[in-house]
């Protein structure tokens, strides 16, 4: 980001399955600045789409927001993390399957571990899900951005994005599971 206000700003990253899906949730907050797909967690330098899809580079799809913590908290960007997925489901999200559609949080300090230890054992203990919360923390590492054309993909695409969203099953997941919630 070319801003002489980034050294205000703060990172989040989040792996919840399809990146596609990820984006759209973030951009709707105030306080959120950028939100990129992108891969992290694995071990191939600059992995390609088709590269993590196999498998073989144990990278998570994820998303990198830059937040401003003057207008949205970390607490609150976790808030929205964690109303986007299924974190009782290990083996991947929705119709999506394999370690690179699994969800995790990646901190990028001491703080937001502790706030999203906090925030697990807090979604732990409201019962809103059946099964335990399956979500792991972990460090941060190198994220690399996505190709050009998954970036914004519902924009890019919108009709198709709809249909992957509800055919996936996590429109209705996110329906049932958060009906109490408004969803802004």
């Amino acid at each position: 980001m070319e801003n002489s206000n980034d050294n205000k700003y703060e990172l989040a990253t989040f792996a919840g399955g399809c990146f596609w899906c990820m984006v759209k949730p973030f951009h709707k907050w105030d306080g959120v600045i950028q939100v990129l797909s992108g891969y992290t967690g694995g071990h191939t330098e600059n992995p390609t789409y088709k590269e993590v899809c196999s498998d073989t580079t144990g990278h998570y799809e994820a998303v990198q927001i830059t937040f401003d913590p003057s207008i949205i908290s970390y607490k609150e960007i976790l808030e929205v993390f964690w109303e986007q997925i299924d974190p009782t489901d290990a083996g991947g999200q929705f119709g999506d399957r394999g370690s690179s559609y699994q969800t995790a949080i990646f901190y990028h300090n001491e703080e937001q571990k502790q706030q999203a230890e906090e925030s697990k054992k807090e979604l732990e203990n409201s019962k809103r899900f059946n099964g335990p919360i399956v979500t792991p923390l972990l460090p941060a590492q190198k994220f690399w951005p996505a190709e050009e054309y998954h970036q914004d993909y519902y924009k890019k695409n919108p009709s198709h994005y709809k249909m992957y969203s509800v055919g996936s099953g996590r429109v209705g997941f996110i329906e049932r599971h958060w009906a109490d919630k408004k969803q802004v």
